[in-house]
């Protein structure tokens, strides 16, 4: 009988597996975390502290109060309650959004009813800080940049961002009041960097941060937002107290202890792994670059995620080969997994770096913790196989 073959997954930036440790923490929880932390019988204060022990683990790991972390679904959630919770606190608002920003972002921007600036990037898939200095003005409430492209994994300067906006609001020279701090606020999607990335809130310089445990081997359906005090925010959700009010509903006690721990896993991790999958990484691109004729990189080559290799084959269907590729044994993306379920097969990402031509025909391979550099070398000699 034939043994069947290992598949390869390469798409670590769509979801990534839940770590062993987190898992077992977890199992190991759910006998004795079944109670709701609002409760003030003994097992519900046992869930309730478990709940706040995992807020001040993250809140340390992210260099913010603890008071500051607030439990969510996951990112699309976390986008909606900072957008529409800010832009509900503040009249006739301004918003500034890079053009390639997740959907679960830049839908909700252009849903919100606020005037909008969009703010494109280079050819190299980075935005220009002075490009959105420009668009500033004094009603202005949020500037909206991810911390990583989630399909191309381009870095983006989100602390010369903080700085430009940080120096507006000295010469704004106005507070709303003694209890908030002045807009514009900054907000950082840093799903996909938090992996790879230091993007404490003391770094970043920013006012509102989100992750998401899918992205970071953790749990399913389960989030975190920071937003730092004194940012002038209303719910948009009702029913409860929970979260102070900004995100009522019975915490997950079970969900924050794992997050709490993919965290704490991915920082202590952070550097050896960023160094181990950015050989892997730059050895696919020149392998491919230089094996495959017609085949382009998307985004700067060095300034992207260690894990990100985006791979235009020029007039090559890439629903085509995500297909093809996935009878061989490999899974890998074209685009965000949020928006390969819309209709349209093409990349906006693509198209926003001035390559509509390769829109829709570029692969995404993301790389994680058990991606091995045989499984990059497998994968090079599968698409010369099918592109030759």
């Amino acid at each position: 009988m034939k043994i069947k073959e290992k598949r390869i997954y390469l798409d670590y930036a769509a979801a990534t597996p839940i770590d062993k440790g987190v898992s077992s923490l977890m199992k190991k929880a759910e006998d004795s975390l079944w109670a709701n932390p609002s409760s003030l019988h003994e097992e519900g204060e046992k869930a309730k502290d478990v709940l706040e022990k995992a807020r001040k683990e993250i809140a340390y790991i992210l260099h913010c109060r603890s008071e500051e972390v607030y439990f969510t679904s996951g990112g699309t959630e976390s986008a909606n309650i900072a957008i529409q919770g800010i832009l509900k606190a503040h009249k006739n608002a301004h918003v500034i959004c890079s053009s390639f920003e997740h959907p679960a972002v830049l839908e909700t921007v252009k849903n919100s009813g606020a005037e909008i600036s969009l703010i494109y990037p280079d050819e190299r898939g980075i935005v220009n800080p002075k490009s959105i200095e420009k668009e500033i003005k004094e009603n202005t409430v949020l500037v909206c940049l991810m911390h990583a492209n989630n399909e191309i994994g381009t870095i983006q300067p989100v602390r010369e961002v903080s700085r430009i906006i940080k120096d507006f609001r000295l010469r704004k020279c106005v507070e709303d009041d003694h209890l908030h701090i002045s807009s514009p606020y900054l907000f950082v999607d840093a799903c996909q960097s938090v992996l790879y990335e230091d993007v404490s809130i003391e770094r970043l310089g920013t006012d509102i941060l989100m992750i998401d445990g899918i992205k970071m081997y953790g749990p399913r359906g389960a989030g975190v937002l920071v937003i730092k005090h004194g940012v002038k925010i209303d719910p948009i959700i009702f029913g409860g107290g929970q979260e102070k009010g900004l995100r009522p509903g019975t915490e997950n006690a079970i969900s924050a202890l794992g997050l709490s721990e993919a965290l704490k896993i991915a920082s202590s991790f952070r550097e050896s792994e960023s160094e181990r999958l950015t050989e892997l990484r730059d050895y696919a691109i020149d392998k491919i670059l230089s094996q495959i004729p017609g085949s382009s990189i998307n985004g700067d080559q060095e300034n992207r995620l260690p894990n990100n290799v985006n791979i235009c084959f020029k007039n090559i269907d890439s629903e085509f080969l995500v297909i093809k590729l996935d009878t061989l044994g490999f899974s890998i993306s074209a685009a965000s997994a949020c928006n390969s379920l819309k209709l349209e097969n093409s990349s906006y990402v693509i198209s926003s770096i001035g390559k509509p031509e390769c829109a829709s025909s570029s692969l995404r391979f993301t790389f994680g913790r058990e991606t091995k550099k045989s499984d990059v070398g497998k994968l090079v000699r599968t698409l010369k196989n099918i592109l030759l």
